[in-house]
């Protein structure tokens, strides 16, 4: 009989893997105008890359590498690096950490076998606050709204389920959106062709 996975370790699957937006940008081409970048997401586990972690730390790491490609642009490297940190209610809460200055964005990728950081050097984003997913019938939701300083506003809305994934980062500043588009970037795991 298969054990029930806990929503801890539920999320834990899906947030692992590969994912892009690559139908999203196919249906708006064919439709007469591309409104989203083509984005990629490489989200593997970073808890063995972390030099002097602690035995009983409460949750998992992530390494994402996020691409982002608009027409006749260069594509934009934004690594990020998450813990997903499990309540004492078994719940997942998201933070965002500061990567290291001195090691190069390049580098932040997870094919990189140098790639190690001391958990002593790890501290939460001070831009970010932790927030909390909730259990949804599509898989995960969050909305975690952030005051910036120069009266920007900047509000991460995703719900991650077994397959898609939906992101909206809206920036704004004084109450006008700076993000290119309103809608979220919808990406599909991609399936390995074998």
């Amino acid at each position: 009989m298969q054990t029930q996975l806990s929503d801890f370790e539920l999320y834990k699957t899906y947030i692992q893997g590969d994912l892009d937006n690559q139908e999203q940008v196919d249906a708006e081409i064919k439709a007469g105008k591309q409104i989203h970048p083509y984005a990629k997401h490489v989200n593997r586990l970073f808890d063995s890359k972390i030099k002097n972690l602690p035995k009983d730390y409460n949750g998992f790491y992530i390494l994402e590498e996020s691409y982002y490609t608009f027409p006749i642009k260069p594509t934009d490297i934004k690594p990020y690096l998450f813990w997903f940190e499990k309540t004492e209610q078994g719940q997942i809460r998201l933070h965002s950490l500061q990567l290291p200055k001195e090691i190069n964005k390049l580098d932040l990728r997870n094919d990189n076998p140098k790639l190690s950081i001391d958990y002593k050097d790890l501290k939460d984003s001070p831009t970010f606050k932790p927030a909390i997913y909730t259990r949804t019938d599509k898989g995960f939701y969050i909305k975690a709204p952030v005051d910036l300083p120069n009266g920007m506003k900047f509000t991460l809305e995703e719900t991650i389920g077994k397959e898609t994934f939906e992101v909206m980062e809206l920036l704004e500043k004084g109450g006008k959106s700076l993000t290119p588009y309103s809608t979220p970037i919808i990406y599909k795991r991609i399936k390995n062709k074998s």
